[in-house]
């Protein structure tokens, strides 16, 4: 059974026992996490209902990407900068794909409790505003 899963801004097709490189989630190594945003699931060539599926993954590493090197020059203005930067990642390897995902608790109404117990009040009756002719 595979799944495509959004973190971080992409989407990433996973299966079990798969090992991807995800934009940075918190967590130590041996960490477990679970990927909620399934947008959809499969097996072989049918494709199954994704709602309510979660992928769990353990972290194997928190680690930095590759270099990229950004260099800016404008011809003759004297103009030359180099910048580097290294993406921070976190090493997954999918454990299961399939389960259902953890039900949120529904929190309690403040709203409805604050509006019982404050006094309704009533509108003031409008004037009327025509004149008599005379």
């Amino acid at each position: 059974m595979f799944a495509i899963v959004r973190t971080g801004g992409k989407q990433y097709r996973v299966a079990a026992g798969d090992k991807i490189a995800v934009e940075k989630l918190p967590g130590e190594a041996g960490d477990t996490v679970s990927l909620d945003d399934v947008l959809l699931a499969g097996d072989g060539g049918e494709i199954k209902d994704a709602k309510g599926l979660v992928v769990s993954a353990e972290i194997i590493a928190q680690e930095r990407g590759e270099k990229v090197i950004v260099f800016k020059k404008r011809r003759r203005h004297n103009y030359r900068r180099k910048q580097g930067h290294r993406q921070s990642l976190t090493l997954l390897r999918i454990t299961a794909v399939g389960g259902a995902a953890p039900k949120k608790a529904a929190a309690p109404k403040a709203e409805a409790k604050a509006d019982e117990a404050a006094p309704a009040k009533k509108a003031a009756p409008k004037k009327a505003a025509a004149k008599t002719a005379e």
